[in-house]
């Protein structure tokens, strides 16, 4: 069976017309201060490309508009701390927006009650919805599922929910990261990991367990460090925790650069110098991380790419004349190496606690 036809896109009227899309759909609108020649150009792309604004398949007065749901639940990672990383979720979702003639809502979320989203979306004039779902756990989806609308949900995946989910691939990332640590010779590797309710920090640290076995490293449980997601908390934690005896591993992944940033505050209160004693990897390579002292090596999220994938998604279930089945889709990233990365340290093996 032929795949059925995409309409003609606002983007594409304004690449052949040599303009912006936004001076674009200013012509088409007949709105602005546009020359007479440029108006011309984009008019005569409408009618050459035979372009038509899209029309609601239901209720015609609904508006052709998205929603990016921020839900913050306890903001122990959607914070401001992680705001750039959500600004470029935004910018990705933005343009790909744009292109497929739909404008994009930004509304935010605080609190662990998300069952009150659910008349506000039922009773919107919105077409379909991207919901970050850093911290929420499969009831919050299943509970968010019910407002009707087409949905996405972005920063989390989960296995057993039948939804629809675009996330990084935490498995690739995670065993780059350590087959990375094992070239430059390191057997003897710690994970900082976090109890904070998110799902990503849970896929995270099982990820590690397996890259670990993958490799042939021994996994010493006194290397593995849970602490709070926040970077006081992260470095509260880990303090407390390396100040109890347990060997000092030659290098640790964490589960975010957050906690990278809060740990290695840490291992300098123990004395520790990174990387001359101590080798640490993050993961999300925020834009501070290059600033970092030392500049830390860290997993890069294709943060823009992940939020274009949710609106393709979005838009695909919109425009179905039927209902399709959950899509779940992963996005590799790469590591960025940087200063926080030295060379392992040898020292005499202690023997692993029976």
């Amino acid at each position: 069976m032929d795949r059925q036809k995409r309409p003609i896109t606002l983007r594409q009227v304004a690449e052949q017309a040599g303009v912006s899309a936004s001076t674009a759909s200013l012509v088409i609108n007949g709105k602005g201060e546009i020359s007479e020649a440029t108006r011309q150009r984009v008019l005569g792309a409408v009618k050459d490309l035979r372009y038509a604004p899209r029309e609601p398949r239901s209720r015609p007065d609904i508006a052709n508009t998205l929603c990016f749901l921020k839900i913050a639940k306890h903001g122990h990672t959607v914070n401001r701390d992680h705001s750039h990383f959500i600004s470029d979720y935004i910018d990705g979702m933005s343009f790909e927006a744009t292109r497929r003639d739909y404008s994009l809502q930004v509304v935010s979320h605080d609190g662990e009650d998300t069952r009150g989203l659910i008349d506000t979306l039922t009773g919107s004039d919105l077409r379909g919805v991207v919901a970050l779902g850093t911290e929420l756990v499969d009831e919050d989806v299943e509970t968010l599922l019910r407002c009707g609308l087409p949905m996405v949900f972005i920063d989390t995946y989960k296995p057993f929910v039948d939804a629809n989910f675009v996330d990084m691939d935490n498995e690739q990332a995670i065993f780059q990261s350590l087959d990375y640590l094992k070239s430059l010779g390191f057997r003897r590797i710690g994970l900082v990991s976090s109890y904070a309710a998110v799902t990503n920090f849970r896929l995270r640290h099982e990820a590690f367990l397996r890259a670990m076995s993958s490799l042939d490293l021994a996994v010493e449980e006194q290397a593995i460090l849970s602490v709070d997601s926040t970077l006081e908390g992260a470095y509260r934690d880990a303090q407390a925790q390396l100040a109890d005896d347990r060997t000092i591993a030659e290098a640790y992944f964490c589960a975010n650069d957050i906690i990278a940033y809060g740990f290695i505050k840490a291992l300098r209160k123990r004395g520790c110098d990174v990387p001359r004693d101590v080798s640490v990897i993050g993961f999300d390579n925020l834009p501070m991380s290059d600033m970092f002292e030392p500049a830390l090596t860290s997993v890069n999220v294709p943060k823009q790419k992940i939020g274009a994938m949710a609106i393709r998604l979005l838009d695909d279930l919109i425009i179905s004349k039927e209902p399709q089945p959950g899509v779940k889709v992963l996005v590799s990233g790469n590591l960025v190496v940087r200063k926080s990365v030295g060379e392992p340290l040898r020292r005499p093996t202690p023997p692993i606690d029976a």
